[in-house]
């Protein structure tokens, strides 16, 4: 684990041993910023979030960049972004003058990704960049905020950086030994914290965990809340190395189903199948496991967060 300072509230309450929660926002083709604010303010009221990361063009479609909705959800929102950055579509020059940007902005947090190839996107002729891989933009940022110098260590000048970087890793890897050692190089950079990708199967996250304990850096397992059976199919079949449980998928088809016609009911009956399943879920790994924390990709479907997370503390943020 890393001696770095924990810069961000996401890291100090890491640090002091709270079992952390995290939720994502998801700016997609859009211009105005009010309904991810919103979604924010919503993960504020619960007082059981610590951080909201937002993406970065997930599924290599062409969004609005994560960089302005990370600054605006802590302008507006008051809540710490986890500012999600991608390697797929940048050079070494560019990410480092986005850090840079970041760091004026106030931004703590940076999750690093690789991101999905454009052919998976809307563009699918857009070029991938890929000029640095995850591993090595994560070293560029430990050199940037330990170190104080670019990639060529050239010296950064008018004050240092204080920010906390974390990668991911993904619980559903087949075989599982690369991903782990994927995993290990990044470690090895200086990573924070670590969030993974959506787990459902809780006896496959419960291994997963523990082959991570290795690196002694805090795991934010990820969570997916289904708000309806098109998002669980989807999901079920697009998703590389996901597998939705077959009794979920079933429960939410027949809520659809049987509710046709009336919202409020449908919303309730899907919002209970996915309390029923989670609660349990997230009560286990916290009893059971290592893990800092959940990750919990609810998004645009923040009226989960309120009966899913009533048992867990609430937090007082600076």
């Amino acid at each position: 684990m890393t001696n770095r300072p924990a810069f961000s509230n996401l890291c100090k309450k890491i640090e002091e041993g709270h079992f952390t929660i995290t939720g994502e926002l998801e700016p997609k083709k859009i211009l105005d910023l009010e309904e991810i604010i919103e979604s924010a303010k919503e993960m504020k009221r619960t007082k059981k979030i610590a951080a909201a990361n937002v993406t970065d063009g997930p599924q290599g479609d062409a969004y609005m960049c994560s960089l302005v909705p990370s600054y605006k959800v802590q302008e507006k929102a008051g809540i710490e972004a986890v500012w999600q950055v991608t390697v797929r579509d940048r050079n070494r020059v560019a990410l480092f003058g986005d850090v840079l940007g970041a760091a004026v902005m106030g931004l703590k947090n940076i999750l690093v990704l690789t991101g999905d190839h454009t052919a998976l996107g809307d563009h699918k002729k857009g070029r991938a960049v890929y000029d640095l891989d995850s591993t090595q933009f994560c070293d560029m940022l430990s050199k940037m905020i330990d170190e104080g110098t670019d990639l060529e260590g050239n010296e950064l000048k008018g004050g240092k950086i204080e920010m906390n970087y974390g990668c991911v890793a993904n619980p559903n890897s087949n075989p599982r030994e690369p991903e782990i050692m994927k995993v290990g190089r990044k470690v090895e950079q200086g990573v924070d914290f670590i969030q993974t990708q959506t787990a459902f199967d809780i006896d496959e996250a419960k291994d997963f965990l523990k082959d991570l304990e290795q690196f002694n850096v805090p795991v934010l397992l990820g969570i997916f809340p289904l708000k309806s059976y098109g998002i669980a199919w989807y999901f079920d079949n697009y998703i590389p190395g996901v597998s939705v449980p077959k009794n979920l998928l079933k429960s939410l088809k027949t809520a659809e189903k049987e509710n046709k016609g009336d919202k409020p009911a449908k919303y309730a009956a899907i919002d209970k199948i996915n309390i029923e399943f989670f609660k349990p879920f997230i009560e286990e790994i916290k009893k059971t496991t290592k893990a800092a924390g959940i990750h919990c990709m609810a998004v645009e479907y923040e009226r989960l967060f309120d009966p899913l997370l009533k048992e867990f503390e609430e937090y007082t943020y600076l």
